[in-house]
């Protein structure tokens, strides 16, 4: 069986979306293994950590871009994309909604479906997620006769081309670039096909993550100013991985955001107390 006909998942979970203009949703999230970009890390350094496969799941660390001072963060989700993933087949979806008692909800759209990793817009994830979606469609005219008509958002780096068909699928892309901050280079980062590519959707949000000032100019000189991205697409939210200093690093987002005119928001999952609201 080719890879487009089983989906590499690498956790599905049903929860609230946590961020972005989405936040507050009820969605079902759907993590595919495998990332272009290894945020904080080299990628001999991510190749040694996939080759010991010894991270706990969920385990945070630092990476060693971060480590030398070459990035700020690393990414939290390596844990999980990086060698975790199973090959499912399309009906594993399907019967896990249904095991949930959410499959009429998620069907209609009123539980978003969210393609994250990972980075789900690797050519072998395009091509599952649509085949997904299309054995979908004929599952449920063969058994329940009503139609499908889901809302499908995916989480993406914005440096991998959407191809037409699931282009065409999507109705949300939400867009996460990644600064200099990364540690990645600015080819790795900026990719203009794709970033162009996202905008000719009908909706589409550009997300950033950010904790200083020089982070918001960043993000204008790189891809507002370049692009010409609507500032009522761009969203940015604190960085910040504990409750520590979220008020402090929310209130200073909603100044940015009074300052330089894009939707500033805060991180549901990082406030929220049940700690199932985790994306």
């Amino acid at each position: 069986m080719s890879a487009k006909d089983k989906l590499l998942i690498s956790s599905d979970f049903y929860s609230v979306q946590g961020e972005g203009i989405s936040s507050g949703i009820p969605s079902y999230f759907v993590r595919l293994g495998n990332c272009n970009l290894t945020c904080g890390m080299s990628r001999a350094f991510a190749n040694k950590l996939f080759k010991e496969a010894s991270l706990e799941d969920g385990e945070i660390f630092k990476g060693d871009l971060e480590l030398e001072g070459k990035a700020t963060w690393t990414c939290d989700s390596t844990s999980q994309w990086l060698w975790r993933g199973e090959e499912k087949d399309f009906q594993y979806l399907i019967d896990q909604w249904k095991e949930q008692g959410i499959y009429e909800h998620i069907k209609n759209g009123t539980i978003h479906i969210i393609w994250t990793g990972g980075e789900p817009t690797i050519k072998g994830h395009q091509e599952a997620i649509t085949s997904f979606t299309n054995y979908w469609n004929q599952y449920d005219f063969k058994n329940e006769h009503t139609g499908v008509q889901a809302y499908y958002e995916i989480e993406t780096n914005g440096t991998i081309y959407i191809g037409d068909e699931l282009f065409n699928d999507l109705d949300q892309i939400n867009c996460s670039p990644k600064l200099s901050n990364s540690g990645m280079t600015e080819k790795q980062r900026i990719v203009p096909a794709a970033i162009k590519r996202i905008m000719e959707h009908d909706n589409y949000q550009f997300k950033f993550v950010i904790s200083t000032e020089d982070d918001v100019k960043e993000l204008f000189r790189d891809f507002i100013e370049p692009f010409n991205i609507p500032l009522k697409n761009v969203v940015c939210m604190p960085g910040l991985d504990s409750q520590t200093d979220f008020h402090e690093r929310t209130q200073f987002v909603l100044e940015m955001a009074k300052k330089y005119k894009f939707r500033g928001l805060t991180r549901l999952h990082i406030s929220a107390w049940d700690k199932t609201l985790n994306v």
